[in-house]
């Protein structure tokens, strides 16, 4: 056999082992039956998905969003797909009260948490998908009033949550999955105020992490570092069919988070190819 050939045989079955160990993650679906689940942002979207996953696997969950009559629905649906339990707290996450009643609330319907799932970005969306389209910098628009309460609903109203959540998780040796996207971990044009928030994510979560492993507390933290997924919002907004063509269907999205937190990732990026390679990249080519 020629150095060639045996290179190119190296070559493949280390490819091969690669492919295995990425996507072998140990998952048990079992893990979660009867499992105590909050899911923040769930009146469409992600969060929705992922209640809807979560109930096929029998778990037991709480779902929050603004809109009270869209969370009857997914609660209802969710019900009928096998959730143990299903119930809701109509709130806005970026009003403090409205965070200390959803934490609350899983104690008195579940007595436990087993997993917080933050996932909502607020009324936030439309105006951000607008000033992402309209490619305009910072200093032309430094709409400072908006940025703050950007900050509040998609970093504050994590850290609140998961600070009123800590508590329940520790008892149980819980789960903390944060929702994040490719934002937060490279900088990109004309949406400063998103990537502040994202990598504002990053470094709480992180650095929780790692208080949490030198206290010996066994709660685990998983940050999930998305692409472009194809949510009704995307599709609304970004109405470029080449883009969309590329975005990756809600389903598959929520079950690898999922995934993720019940295998205690440390960071799960999804879809890898259009993830991983950028965040890999920066930190050798800025």
């Amino acid at each position: 056999m020629s150095r060639r050939t045996c290179f190119s045989l190296a070559v493949l079955l280390g490819s091969v082992a690669v492919g295995i160990y990425w996507n072998y993650d140990g998952f048990d679906p079992e893990s979660l039956r009867g499992a105590t689940v909050v899911i923040t942002g769930c009146s469409t979207g992600i969060g929705e998905e992922m209640a809807y996953q979560y109930a096929r696997l029998g778990a037991k969950i709480l779902l929050t969003a603004r809109r009270e009559n869209r969370l009857k629905e997914v609660v209802a649906k969710a019900k009928l797909l096998g959730a143990q339990e299903a119930h809701y707290v109509a709130g806005d996450m970026g009003k403090a009260e409205d965070c200390e009643r959803t934490i609350q609330t899983a104690k008195e319907k579940f007595g436990q948490l087993d997993y917080l799932v933050l996932n909502h970005i607020g009324s936030s969306l439309p105006n951000t998908m607008e000033k992402m389209l309209s490619g305009t910098p910072w200093d032309e628009d430094p709409d400072v009033d908006y940025f703050v309460d950007f900050l509040n609903v998609n970093l504050v109203s994590y850290v609140r949550l998961a600070s009123l959540a800590l508590p329940l998780l520790k008892e149980s040796n819980g789960h903390i999955v944060v929702v994040s996207s490719l934002a937060g971990k490279v900088p990109l044009a004309t949406v400063t105020y998103c990537s502040a928030a994202k990598f504002g994510l990053d470094g709480f979560f992180s650095s929780l992490r790692v208080e949490l492993m030198k206290a010996q507390q066994d709660v685990s933290v998983t940050l999930v570092v998305l692409g472009l997924i194809k949510t009704q919002g995307v599709v609304d907004y970004l109405k470029n069919e080449e883009l969309l063509t590329a975005a990756v269907p809600v389903d598959e999205t929520a079950l690898a988070i999922i995934r993720g937190g019940a295998t205690r990732a440390r960071e799960v990026y999804y879809p890898f190819r259009s993830t991983w390679p950028f965040v890999t990249l920066r930190a050798l080519w800025p």
